[in-house]
């Protein structure tokens, strides 16, 4: 989720985790066709004393592809976590955890806007990130090869607008296309499809006379969408789910 801190300001970047009224989505692909299966939504609500508690609902089928504002409830009223203390919610045989986080993450920021003059400073090491972590039974996700990816979508004027989506970690390092044009709207099938045309013009001379079939290039765009995580179930976990 967002960093709790940005290069241009030393003021944190929101004083609450995440926005009251948005829906965080993680969207599951169980046959695929890059069209969610099963969704999982999460929507934040924000209390007079500034705390902020979750909800959880999860739809399947057809519907799982949309807005997930309906759906059958998991868990409501989940705190969230804002201090040292991991506030872990369990319910219908799944674990939930929503907050800041430690960031994880390694990098000279300074050194990299610096003309790549590293110092070995770790930019992130006093930062954190706003997390939020579902942890389910393999028989919620079947046992086909699944793909998986999250989104963004706040309610405006004119609807729901997804404002921002993700799969595989450090995404933005295989869309340069996204300095080109706003990526943050579009559907795994829409990266997937733009990616299939494109490599058409990393052809050689010599390879255009045998092009690769669109049906191959988009197969191969699926596998390495950096727009969906793939991932193989059934899984143990630490819990031997």
């Amino acid at each position: 989720m967002h960093p709790s801190f940005r290069l241009d300001s030393p003021e944190p970047t929101t004083t609450e985790p995440f926005a009251p009224g948005a829906l965080y989505e993680i969207k599951i692909d169980t046959n695929g066709d890059a069209i969610a299966d099963i969704c999982y939504s999460v929507q934040f609500a924000s209390s007079e004393d500034g705390k902020q508690a979750a909800t959880v609902r999860r739809i399947q089928g057809a519907r799982a592809s949309g807005v997930g504002e309906d759906g059958e409830v998991i868990v409501e009223q989940a705190p969230v976590s804002v201090a040292r203390e991991a506030l872990v919610t369990k319910a219908a045989g799944c674990c939930f955890f929503f907050g800041w986080r430690s960031d994880p993450f390694f990098f000279d920021v300074n050194g990299n806007f610096n003309q790549m003059q590293f110092t070995g400073d770790d930019f992130f090491t006093d930062k954190d990130v706003c997390s939020i972590v579902l942890e389910l039974p393999n028989s919620a996700l079947g046992t086909n090869a699944v793909g998986i990816w999250a989104r963004t979508v706040d309610k405006t004027a004119d609807g729901w607008i997804q404002a921002d989506r993700g799969g595989r970690p450090l995404q933005a390092v295989f869309l340069p296309a996204r300095r080109e044009r706003n990526t943050s709207a579009e559907t795994p099938q829409m990266i997937i499809a733009s990616s299939a045309c494109s490599l058409t013009n990393w052809n050689t001379r010599a390879a255009t006379r045998r092009r690769t079939p669109k049906a191959s290039r988009e197969r191969c765009c699926q596998t390495f969408s950096p727009m969906i995580l793939a991932a193989r179930f059934p899984f143990r976990t630490m819990a031997g789910r």
